[in-house]
């Protein structure tokens, strides 16, 4: 498929980070040159890599504060449910997930909205500072409703700080080192998942109130605000589109002549384009939410009942499979732009739902010991929450500037209208189907959804970004 009007060539200036703050000429060069550079990180500059570590560490508060919610999410409804409800801690806890997903939805997609007419950067302070103050209050919750609340709240921010980050770091890296940026950018979610299960791990033995410690430590992030306000700037390639008024959807929309603006989310249907790759992106995301939220977080619990069984202490052996599924989900994230270079975009998409689809069965039905168990998650950590990166490495290569934070946080957001009730309806099945293992398997046929809609997505390996 060709790619912005069909050049190969085509320049695309990028970032440069404020000269005025460090002294240095960091001017980005052609991202899309035909004598591409033999190294893919040749032509990264500081500037580069602070606009990844800013996104990253982002990322990383996002991956602490959703896992540790899955975590600790037990501890919390035991000691904020009544003891005449206390029979019902799986569908409360499935509530509150619920919660924070929907909370997500929304505010993910207006923040991508929001982004692509504020700008990258400011959305990114907002949604920082927004989630830092709700996981702190969530700390001083004194029932299920005050939790559920501001897990809400907390969701809001959380959604927009992901498309936002993303579209900053595809907007500024030269083409051939985006996709493993974008990879390297997603194993944020895995190492924040990975530290809240290992702060888990540290913080558990203080007793029944050691859940509000887990999400105190999550206002950190708000100290990332003055890295970002200093050192980073906004995404020139924005900039610039936003001034030469630059509305297309796709590559193949063409500029549309018109002086006011039109709103970009009705614009991203309005074009049949857009629209289809829209909807195609839609049912993809919604295989991988669903299929990790509704089967993948509850490994740990599932794990500690293994042991449990075993005569083992299972509140341990859950804290270490947290640990080790989220290992396995860092390396998938790692690997993602490197595969996804090597396979193609595709293919790279065939092999996720492939793995989701086989690792839920390799770890509810067919792991027989413990470790066989802990290996079997490391590989599903892989799969299941390492898909995620295909958001970051392929949305941003299938719609234009214009639209790009809006696409991006639609299709990242919006499927979880859908998927909150995933952790939602697994809650109240697990006693209705006998146990975790049933109600896993019955929900992993969702990633044959994005198995069946992978190959109809445009191949966009080694091609420019639309302007």
């Amino acid at each position: 498929m060709k790619r912005g009007g069909g050049c190969g060539a085509q320049s695309v200036r990028v970032i440069s980070s404020s000269s005025i703050a460090s002294g240095e000429d960091e001017t980005m060069t052609d991202t899309t040159s035909a004598a591409a550079p033999s190294s893919w990180s040749a032509r990264l500059t500081p500037a580069h890599w602070r606009v990844l570590t800013a996104a990253f560490f982002g990322w990383v508060f996002d991956g602490y504060e959703t896992y540790a919610l899955i975590t600790v999410i037990g501890p919390a409804m035991a000691a904020l449910l009544p003891a005449s409800e206390r029979g019902h801690i799986h569908a409360a806890a499935g509530l509150a997930i619920a919660i924070t997903l929907l909370g997500w939805a929304a505010g993910g997609t207006v923040g991508g909205i929001a982004a692509d007419y504020i700008g990258r950067k400011r959305m990114l302070l907002i949604s920082v500072v927004g989630y830092s103050l709700f996981t702190g209050l969530t700390a001083f919750s004194t029932s299920v409703g005050m939790l559920v609340a501001f897990r809400f709240l907390t969701g809001l921010f959380l959604g927009s700080e992901w498309s936002t980050g993303n579209s900053l770091l595809a907007e500024t890296w030269p083409n051939e080192a985006r996709p493993k940026g974008a990879g390297f950018l997603q194993s944020g979610f895995g190492f924040g998942a990975f530290l809240a299960a290992a702060v888990w791990y540290l913080l558990r033995p203080l007793g029944p109130d050691a859940w509000r410690a887990m999400f105190l430590v999550g206002v950190l992030p708000g100290f990332l605000v003055l890295f970002l306000r200093r050192r980073i700037d906004d995404s020139e390639a924005w900039a610039r589109a936003v001034r030469e008024k630059r509305w297309a959807v796709t590559e193949n929309s063409g500029r549309l002549s018109l002086s006011a603006r039109p709103f970009t989310l009705f614009q991203l249907f309005a074009d049949p384009e857009g629209r289809r790759r829209t909807v195609l992106a839609c049912l993809m995301s919604i295989s991988t939410t669903m299929g990790w939220w509704g089967i993948a977080t509850w490994i740990p619990g599932f794990v500690g009942g293994f042991a449990a069984h075993h005569g083992l202490h299972g509140p341990y052996w859950a804290s270490v499979a947290g640990l080790v599924y989220t290992a396995g989900a860092v390396v998938g994230y790692l690997v993602s732009g490197f595969l996804a270079d090597w396979m193609g975009r595709r293919r790279y998409l065939v092999f996720l739902f492939v793995g989701g689809l086989v690792m839920t069965p390799a770890v509810y039905l067919w792991s027989h010991s413990l470790a066989t168990l802990l290996f079997a998650s490391w590989l599903n950590g892989f799969w299941t929450l390492g898909a995620f990166s295909w958001y970051a490495i392929y949305l941003p290569e299938l719609f234009a500037t214009n639209v790009r934070g809006t696409a991006s946080a639609f299709v990242f957001n919006a499927s979880r209208f859908i998927a909150f009730l995933g952790p939602l309806m697994a809650g109240e099945l697990i006693g209705a189907l006998g146990g975790l293992a049933h109600v896993a398997l019955a929900f992993s046929v969702i990633y044959v959804i994005g198995l069946v809609v992978a190959p109809f997505m445009p191949e966009t390996k080694g091609q420019p970004l639309p302007q």
